[in-house]
């Protein structure tokens, strides 16, 4: 089991802590739902320092960039960070990931807590260009300050103009007088925010500044139960869960991350599945009759044929109403369709919508 630096006070605050990609991490502080609302309608604060930074440096960074990962990062600029994912040798992923641009022979790229080794182990493998690559994961601390009013606390705590700060962009700058702070604006909650990397040891430093900054909007903070929630809510992907090593990036819906202007590993399988049509698709559905779906929960036709898996579900507590996502039949695949989740033994009726669902 890993720590983050911050579990001695997660524990303190009452959190509730789980095991989660071999982290101690909290998963819930008070109620999921109340932490999902206050993201939503005002701001929330959640350490998620357990996921892996790299740095990749050197004349040749970016020829390994275009190799492993599926999108085009040469439209990157500094201060651009890109969505994409480190396709495998067997037509699925082995873990998408954020590539942020510092200089032009300079990059980070940020991936899930869950594939911190393989992915080191993967980009290593293939990078015959004499890339000087540094794991910097142990050693940094990653809060995500997300909700409409994280732009007004946390501009009292830096002199960078927060608002010029568009979606997917970064910048270095000092925080709660906390130097060298990446600060970004990805965001994975769909509620607008910021990302703030610093080093373990001002850690706790720029918890307290952020939740004095945000006392006014009643900040709280969020565990991962409802980060799940929210990110589902988007229809943001989940590692292990919507894409996997099995999945290919566009039956995931994520062609517009997979660019064929360039090669990279394995493309021609994925260009084949683009140009011939995928036999199965990832769709968003809500919940026609009460049920909530689960993860591994078989979708099935009106006949009772199966014609698909749930890969994340739950009770949206925006809308109110079971949501989720899984892979089906393309002939099934169609924006209201009627399709039917097994609960209990149970069909429970449903219907696919566009996504995202708030």
């Amino acid at each position: 089991m890993k720590y983050v630096e911050l579990n001695d006070l997660h524990a303190s605050l009452g959190a509730k802590m789980i095991e989660f990609a071999g982290y101690n991490m909290p998963v819930l502080y008070t109620n999921l739902i109340q932490e999902h609302l206050a993201v939503r309608n005002s701001v929330g604060v959640f350490d998620v320092s357990h996921m892996g930074e790299f740095r990749l440096k050197g004349e040749k960074a970016l020829d390994l960039i275009q190799l492993v990962t599926s999108n085009d990062a040469s439209k990157l600029t500094d201060g651009k960070v890109q969505y994409s994912c480190l396709p495998n040798a067997t037509g699925g992923i082995v873990d998408d990931l954020l590539v942020y641009r510092h200089t032009a022979t300079e990059y980070y790229l940020v991936v899930n807590a869950s594939n911190i080794e393989k992915d080191w182990n993967w980009i290593s493998q293939h990078n015959t260009f004499g890339v000087e690559m540094l794991n910097l994961s142990d050693g940094m601390s990653l809060l995500a300050v997300q909700g409409p009013n994280a732009i007004k606390a946390l501009q009292k705590l830096t002199e960078v103009d927060l608002s010029k700060m568009e979606y997917y962009t970064f910048t270095v700058g000092t925080m709660a007088g906390i130097s060298n702070v990446i600060i970004s604006n990805t965001g994975y909650t769909g509620a607008g925010g910021f990302e703030l990397y610093c080093n373990n040891a001002d850690a706790r430093k720029m918890w307290d500044s952020v939740f004095e900054a945000g006392a006014e909007f009643n900040i709280q903070p969020v565990g991962l139960g409802a980060r799940d929630t929210l990110r589902l809510e988007k229809g943001f992907c989940l590692y292990g869960h919507d894409i996997n090593d099995e999945t290919s990036p566009i039956e995931a819906g994520l062609g517009w991350i997979t660019k064929f202007t360039k090669p990279f590993i394995n493309h021609e399988y994925h260009k084949a599945i683009k140009d011939n049509g995928a036999t199965k698709k990832l769709v968003g559905f809500e919940m026609i009759d009460r049920g909530i779906p689960r993860q591994h929960y078989a979708i099935k036709d009106a006949a009772g044929n199966v014609i698909g898996e749930v890969t994340s579900g739950t009770q949206s507590p925006s809308l109110n109403k079971g949501i989720g996502m899984g892979y089906v039949t393309t002939a099934n695949s169609k924006l209201d369709t009627e399709i039917f989740i097994e609960i209990r033994d149970k069909a429970i009726k449903a219907k696919v919508v566009k996504m995202p669902f708030l």
